[in-house]
């Protein structure tokens, strides 16, 4: 595990960066890479897939791409039926496993020593699969809304052996799921298309918003981390999406090798705590508050349009 960079070392880094990207020798950028990070592994049956057949749609599409993925395990998904075949799947296959908490709680700040007697029980039930990994990812990317909530947290996943495994690129697509399980749950036999339409649109969107901010604050594209969730979405269209990035000119990269990258290690003073690692550094630099929204993906900015669509 890399140590952690605070922002106070930071600020010159950035800096840095920027000159760089001026810099003759590195004229040609290096092409952004993408990395898949699956959170919450809820493997209740759905519309069309039960939660065994879309866990291994979603391997299957990691598969053809020759990536490997994190998944990010809530502790109170794990059962006795599924959870057992899914975690030994995604370890023999080698991907990672990361904690994601045991109750997937909102982190306010409020009670850091409690939020890590949470992780540690989550840890307890990870600990016998090959693929589990001391990565810790935050739910709703909440890191705490105090500054003693938040670096004492910081503090205790340390001593712990914990790196945060933070997301770089944000998505709502939890909320896309949400509408096409509505819709296919009042009309199984409904056309998925538009659906997946809207959610490569959306991915792709996200992805370039991201990739922005990361030029604007590092002087140059990165391997970035995509969030999805353990969703029928996820299963119907990755591979899709991973097609998409790649003939877009984005490199796919294992997940394992993006979360090491020293770009991912920085930790950013800013309050509210989390969302996108380069949301918060945009919002550390102080340069961009009129173009930053809290939270950064939410439902709200997706309605509108989903409603106009008719999805």
């Amino acid at each position: 595990m890399l140590p952690y960079v605070n922002r106070r070392t930071v600020l010159g880094a950035l800096g840095g960066g920027l000159a760089m990207a001026s810099s003759p020798t590195n004229a040609k950028a290096k092409a952004p890479g993408i990395a898949i990070t699956i959170d919450d592994f809820n493997l209740a049956d759905t519309a069309r897939l039960s939660g065994l057949q879309r866990d291994e749609a979603i391997r299957q599409a990691l598969r053809r791409q020759k990536l490997k993925a994190a998944g990010f395990v809530a502790g109170k998904y794990i059962d006795a039926d599924k959870s057992p075949q899914v975690l030994s799947a995604w370890s023999a296959e080698g991907h990672c496993l990361g904690n994601h908490s045991f109750s997937h709680s909102y982190f306010s700040g409020s009670d850091p020593d409690g939020e890590m007697a949470d992780i540690l029980k989550c840890e307890s039930l990870l600990a016998p699969y090959a693929g589990f990994q001391k990565l810790f990812r935050f739910p709703f990317l909440a890191e705490g809304k105090t500054a003693e909530g938040r670096d004492r947290m910081r503090v205790l996943l340390r001593a712990h052996g914990y790196q945060n495994a933070p997301v770089t690129i944000d998505t709502s697509d939890w909320y896309i799921d949400q509408r096409m399980a509505g819709r296919l749950k009042l009309a199984p036999d409904s056309d998925i298309a538009p659906y997946r339409a809207y959610w490569l649109d959306h991915i792709w969107e996200r992805a370039t918003y991201y990739d922005g901010l990361a030029q604007k604050m590092l002087g140059r594209s990165i391997d970035h981390t995509l969030l999805l969730h353990h969703r029928l979405t996820t299963a119907l269209f990755l591979d899709d999406g991973l097609r998409m990035f790649r003939e877009k000119g984005w490199r796919l990269v294992d997940a394992s090798t993006a979360l090491a990258r020293a770009d991912l290690q920085i930790e950013y003073d800013t309050l509210p705590a989390g969302q996108s690692l380069l949301w918060a550094a945009a919002k550390a630099s102080g340069r961009f508050e009129s173009e930053l929204r809290y939270p950064g993906e939410d439902s709200i900015y997706e309605t509108a349009r989903m409603d106009a669509l008719g999805l």
